[in-house]
């Protein structure tokens, strides 16, 4: 009886271990691979990430980089509203401790922590290092502290205008960041990681992240420094509303300056409550230029042989033109001038007979060989044009008052691309922020002679006409000065005419007959008469600083 129990034991012993083992077998050995598949189900992860933003860069003479836009690792405190008011914690001494750490309102604070369906309430970002070290000592409940990654720029408001800033959806906007946001921004790959079996991620396998582009500008630091101190300068002696300096160099259409006022700080743009502090007015407010356009109109005068350097003019001191009169600054009449020395002494009614000479329809030509009713193409977001309507209504007077830069609008990267072409021998160059391999030359516009009789005409207005506090002693400078009404309609009331206030600028470009830069300086109504006394020493003030800094040998010897 015993022996039959025991057969039966072990019979039943073997069936089971038959059992086991075929389950084994069908575990490991037939479906090997779904077992494994879902195991692996189980401890792999799969993350979505995106790389780095690249860098925004400007450099200096020695190729010394300086970062104008980077990403940076800053702390922040959040509270939990949620947490407090399911552990029903007494918020007061949270109130009163984080009101004094983070300088914020009491009431404000207690507003958010009563949010409490919310389980995150950012209080403050970047903190200093003094203020984390505060809150981690007072360990107050439900306020932590977390590590992210922002854009951060480092020359703060600096090029502000130029470099634009990364807005709340991580999107790029105006200036740098806005144009070229997609090869700024890194590209998103899978990662494959394991967790461990509590679900902590213990390990990143595979894929890595691709950063966005590195760019580095045409802009020079110590250049654009220069520019934006001479305009903070400017508003401080002159009072002026608002102010512009570019400078490129005009043979190959590097920018190497673009600074306004006022400016802004790109890490805090978020307090700004006028949002057109964040318009660039270099490319995006088209005005009037004035007197400084009368080198165009002079250098059509001559390219088609109408006029010469030396033709003479009888000026009667005022003109009539379709029933409107134009009259020369001061109401004066010069009588008898060269070209030449209308120039220097601008005078109106001689730019109108220097238009007059080629005729409407030629000149229009010339503007648009100019490519002054279209975009140059800098690489910024949000470039405009003006379309000048009026002046292409075709009548008589609105080619004559565009002759000297009233009734025709452009702006001043428009006016600084057309101006190259007379510094650099007659062709039109592409403005471009970004450092180029080539930058070629575009179109002629005007022969080699006619931009070397136009510079020599333009470096006698500083020799001997309204513009020689914009001379740099040692050095040929050509130059023009401009003092132009703004219009009623431009200050926005509905008025036909011209308002009291001006816009005061000065182009130039130096040493003359080799240039190696070209500026543009552009006040809102500065608090003096005419350019000559604002826009003009502000020019030669920069001129003198960068003939020093890169260097370059004089010319000539002062008398």
């Amino acid at each position: 009886m015993k022996k039959q129990r025991f057969n039966f034991v072990l019979f039943c012993f073997l069936v089971i271990a038959s059992l086991i083992f075929y389950k084994l077998v069908e575990l490991q050995v037939v479906n090997e691979d779904y077992w494994k598949a879902l195991a692996q189900g189980q401890h792999k992860v799969f993350l979505q990430t995106k790389g780095d933003r690249g860098g925004i860069y400007i450099q200096d003479r020695l190729n010394n980089l300086y970062p104008l836009a980077v990403n940076r690792s800053w702390e922040h405190v959040y509270i939990s509203p949620r947490e407090i008011a399911q552990k029903e914690i007494d918020p007061s001494e949270i109130v009163e401790r984080l009101s004094q750490i983070l300088d914020i309102n009491s009431e404000e604070l207690l507003a958010r922590i009563e949010r409490t369906d919310s389980s995150y309430e950012i209080l403050k970002d970047r903190l200093s290092s003094e203020e984390v070290n505060i809150i981690k000592e007072a360990k107050l409940p439900a306020v932590y502290i977390k590590e992210s990654d922002i854009r951060y720029y480092p020359q703060e408001s600096l090029a502000s205008h130029l470099v634009g800033f990364l807005g709340g959806e991580s999107s790029g906007q105006y200036g740098v960041e806005g144009y070229y946001n997609q090869r700024l921004e890194g590209s998103v790959v899978v990662q494959e990681g394991e967790k461990s079996p509590f679900g902590y991620l213990i390990q990143k396998v595979t894929g890595l992240s691709n950063s966005g582009e590195e760019l580095v500008l045409t802009i020079d630091y110590n250049i654009q420094f220069m520019a934006e101190k001479l305009l903070e300068k400017a508003h401080e002696d002159l009072a002026i509303e608002g102010g512009s300096i570019l400078v490129g160099d005009p043979h190959t259409g590097e920018i190497l300056a673009m600074a306004n006022y006022p400016t802004f700080n790109p890490n805090e743009y978020f307090i700004e409550k006028d949002l057109s502090i964040f318009i660039n007015p270099t490319i995006q407010i088209p005005y009037e230029p004035g007197s400084i356009f009368k080198p165009i109109t002079m250098a059509i005068g001559l390219e088609e042989g109408k006029i010469t350097p030396e033709t003479v003019y009888d000026d009667p001191g005022e003109i009539k033109i379709g029933g409107y009169t134009i009259k020369n600054y001061a109401q004066r009449r010069w009588g008898k001038v060269s070209m030449t020395e209308a120039l220097e002494k601008s005078i109106n009614t001689a730019a109108v007979f220097a238009q007059k000479s080629v005729g409407n329809s030629v000149f229009y030509d010339y503007l648009e060989k100019f490519e002054l009713f279209d975009l140059t193409g800098i690489d910024l977001q949000g470039e405009v044009n003006s379309p000048n309507k009026s002046f292409k209504e075709g009548y008589e007077v609105n080619f004559a008052t565009a002759s000297f830069g009233q009734g025709v609008n452009f702006t001043s990267i428009q006016l600084l691309k057309s101006f190259s072409a007379l510094a650099n021998g007659g062709r039109l160059i592409n403005p471009h922020i970004i450092q180029k391999d080539n930058s070629s030359y575009g179109k002629r516009v005007i022969s080699q002679k006619t931009s070397a009789d136009i510079t020599s005409m333009m470096v006698s207005v500083t020799e001997k006409g309204y513009a020689k506090s914009a001379r740099v002693n040692g050095y040929y400078v050509a130059g023009k000065t401009g003092t132009a009404q703004v219009p009623w309609s431009v200050l926005g009331i509905p008025k036909i005419g011209y308002s009291d206030k001006t816009i005061q600028s000065f182009i130039g470009y130096a040493p003359a007959f080799d240039p190696s830069f070209i500026i543009l300086v552009k006040l809102d109504n500065p608090r003096a008469q005419t350019s000559e006394y604002s826009a003009a020493p502000i020019f030669g003030e920069l001129a003198k600083y960068i003939v020093d800094y890169y260097q370059i040998p004089p010319e000539r010897t002062e008398e």
